[in-house]
């Protein structure tokens, strides 16, 4: 119990009384004492569970059901012409036994396919993790696999061989993938823009001059296709036809996410400018407005096919690969 009567203190910070506390000098931080907060409990995130689905269902038994009959059908031919000419049963069978091979070997493909593309998928997935708080380990790990990735690719003989060498000397993950980044994914980026830009050039051209609007349409189609194949195969090997509508559906939903579908004068002026439609022809507009469209198309196939999310790299953007759209501005303002 402390019997000290009390006493009157002076407030002057220059002067230190040594007979003070110590709770009452300079150097020692009084805090403010503060109630606990009760733990706020964290909002149940709902999990969605894979329902029943009766159009699965048919499809599974509608689909076993046909392979069936396509077996007993192909048995029965084959049974029937060994009874009449076994010649042509054995020839039948032959013919049987080349399909069954080629089937084999499109379910191989297919199945090739749809591995890669998951692969691909995983790799960005793994990248976006790193450059969210990943570790070193992890991040080189990703540098390794996407040197495997393009192992056998001799147009990135030069960025593996960069680098390897660059490996040792990084010690942070985004200076891992930014490294791996402009070594690995540079030129195949430069490629595919280019594909990009050639794609949107000859959509302009063609869909400018054709008289009717159903080519205009299939010309369109087959051109989007053709690009969506040709950046796949840039980034991760080219895809199959069921591979090649996977990736549409792909790129049509990132459209759809990042409100990449516009129409109209306002996509036109974007690139080339304000009231440059008005100044157009129909026609020419409508080539134009094709042409940005499909580099549209092209750019989300880059969001989609890329392994690895920008990291260093700006994104394209509609300017870079459709710019020199503008050409045809003095074109029309002389006509």
């Amino acid at each position: 119990m402390n019997n000290k009567a009390p006493r009157a203190i002076r407030l002057d910070p220059t002067r230190q009384d040594p007979s003070i506390d110590v709770s009452l000098r300079e150097d020692v931080a009084i805090l403010p004492e503060s109630e606990p907060l009760d733990p706020v409990e964290p909002l149940a995130v709902p999990v969605a569970r894979k329902r029943f689905s009766w159009g699965g269902l048919f499809v599974a038994g509608l689909s076993g059901f046909l392979a069936l009959a396509a077996g007993v059908w192909a048995e029965r031919t084959i049974a029937s012409l060994m009874s009449q000419n076994p010649a042509l049963g054995y020839a039948a069978l032959a013919c049987a036994g080349v399909a069954a091979l080629a089937l084999l070997v499109m379910l191989g493909r297919i199945v090739a396919d749809i591995l890669r593309e998951r692969r691909v998928e995983a790799l960005r997935l793994r990248a976006a993790e790193a450059l969210s708080g990943g570790t070193l380990d992890a991040a080189k790990g990703l540098a390794g696999d996407l040197v495997a990735l393009y192992a056998s690719r001799p147009e990135t003989a030069k960025g593996r061989a960069a680098l390897a060498e660059a490996l040792p000397q990084l010690f942070a993950p985004r200076d891992v993938l930014s490294v791996a980044e402009r070594t690995l994914l540079g030129p195949l980026d430069a490629a595919a823009q280019a594909q990009i830009a050639q794609a949107a050039r000859r959509v302009s051209l063609v869909t400018a001059v054709s008289p009717r609007a159903l080519i205009d349409i299939v010309f369109v189609l087959v051109a989007c296709a053709r690009l969506l194949r040709t950046i796949a195969g840039i980034y991760a090997g080219r895809p199959g036809t069921l591979g090649l509508l996977r990736l549409g559906r792909q790129v049509l939903g990132h459209l759809v996410v990042t409100g990449g579908i516009a129409a109209g004068d306002a996509v036109i002026q974007q690139v080339v400018g304000q009231g440059l439609a008005a100044r157009l022809s129909a026609k020419l507009g409508e080539g134009v407005l094709n042409g940005l469209l499909t580099a549209r198309i092209g750019l989300a196939a880059i969001a989609v096919c890329r392994p690895l999310p920008f990291v260093e790299s700006e994104p394209p953007s509609l300017s870079d690969v459709a710019g020199d759209l503008t050409s045809w501005r003095g074109s029309a303002a002389e006509a």
